[in-house]
């Protein structure tokens, strides 16, 4: 600042005609001192501003949208077989001669799975055969013998208690002949039973049998993936099994990231107690997943309109969720919501906000409540910034 007071002590040694024009010079030097200040002042105001408005964070928005939206249930659930098939022999007390089967071998019904020693089995029948011929012959004699009694009985030569006897002997005759048939064909079939074959077609998921040992009758050998069919089992809250309709879309992803489709196949009329939930049974393509994997799937019920949002929009602080909403005046609102089904890497906006707000998308972590924002992309006009 200039000190004028100064200036007019210097002007009282001057004469009185020359104090006159010093200060005026003096006055005129001062007020074009003031008017320039005044103009610099103004310029760094002016200089300033722009960089004000540069300082505020660059953030992208866009409208709330309502569009249509896939609903479901999400469950829990794991892999099980269709049908797990028990194989072992019908005899008992013989040999494990072959077995011609590994863990994944993939059968076909009737295959030949394993081999026991048939020695015994075969003497036996050849036994049985021979003791069949032996009743065979005795019945023809006994026929024969009955014929010719008959053909003289009218005579008198032979009585009519030797002829009872001669027919009751040919229907003992022929009744050993029929018991001897049962006798080899029980024979037979189990020898044929010494081949332990594949009940239907399948893939080995189990093997219990080694070469050498003796089998036993009903004892488990192996066991079949029938067909190669598996389902996925998901367990579903006893509130949301009247949603549940044979032949929905269920889309399934596994421990190990894959992506499967599969349809509702049954649905169990009971509810577990003890979990308050009930079984749904999903067949899946044969080969997608293993039995015992571990599956997280939704049961597609159809489609309705929801407002959804970028993932990146969606701040939680305190326990709740909050999105932030620009104003008119560039500024953020932060809104307290409730969110729904995640889609895509969108979620759905339950309440809070009102469609065709405009939500901030990138950049929402880092505002606070009244924050001045500057909109670069994404505006309800489609602009670059406003």
């Amino acid at each position: 600042m200039i000190n004028t007071s100064a200036l007019g002590n210097l002007g009282s040694f001057l004469p009185q005609s020359r104090r006159g024009r010093v200060l005026a010079a003096v006055g005129i030097t001062v007020a074009l001192l003031a008017v320039l200040i005044l103009v610099l002042r103004g310029a760094s105001t002016r200089s300033r501003a722009p960089v004000a408005a540069a300082a505020a964070p660059a953030v992208t928005a866009r409208p709330l949208e309502t569009m249509q939206v896939a609903r479901g249930v999400t469950a829990n659930g794991s892999v099980y077989a269709w049908q797990e098939i028990v194989v072992g022999p019908e005899v008992g007390g013989y040999r494990v001669a072959a077995v011609n089967v590994e863990v994944g071998d993939r059968v076909r019904k009737g295959q030949e799975l394993v081999q026991l020693a048939e020695d015994m089995l075969a003497a036996e029948v050849a036994s049985k055969r021979a003791n069949l011929e032996q009743a065979q012959a005795s019945l023809e004699n006994a026929v024969s013998a009955y014929r010719r009694a008959h053909s003289l009985s009218g005579s008198g030569v032979v009585s009519q208690s030797d002829l009872d006897k001669l027919r009751s002997e040919e229907l003992a005759a022929r009744a050993r002949v029929e018991v001897n048939k049962a006798e080899l064909q029980t024979s037979e079939l189990r020898l044929r039973h010494t081949r332990v074959t594949a009940p239907d077609d399948g893939i080995i998921s189990a093997r219990n049998v080694n070469v050498g040992q003796v089998a036993q009758a009903g004892t488990e050998m192996l066991r079949l993936l029938s067909k190669g069919r598996v389902e996925w089992r998901a367990e579903i809250p006893e509130s949301r099994m009247r949603e549940i309709r044979v032949g929905q879309k269920v889309k399934l992803t596994t421990a190990d990231g894959a992506q499967l489709d599969g349809t509702v196949r049954a649905i169990a009329p009971t509810v577990e107690s003890s979990t308050r939930a009930g079984l749904v049974y999903v067949d899946i393509p044969s080969g997608a997943a293993r039995p015992g994997m571990f599956a997280r799937g939704e049961i597609v019920l159809g489609q309705s309109a929801a407002s959804m949002v970028p993932l990146s929009s969606i701040v939680t602080q305190d326990g709740y969720t909050y999105v932030f909403v620009v104003s008119e005046q560039q500024l953020v609102v932060r809104r307290r919501v409730e969110t729904g089904a995640v889609r895509d890497k969108q979620i759905e906006i339950v309440s809070g906000v009102e469609p065709g707000e405009r939500i901030v998308d990138k950049g929402a972590g880092f505002l606070k409540d009244g924050d001045r924002v500057r909109v670069v992309l994404g505006t309800p006009d489609g602009g670059d910034g406003s």
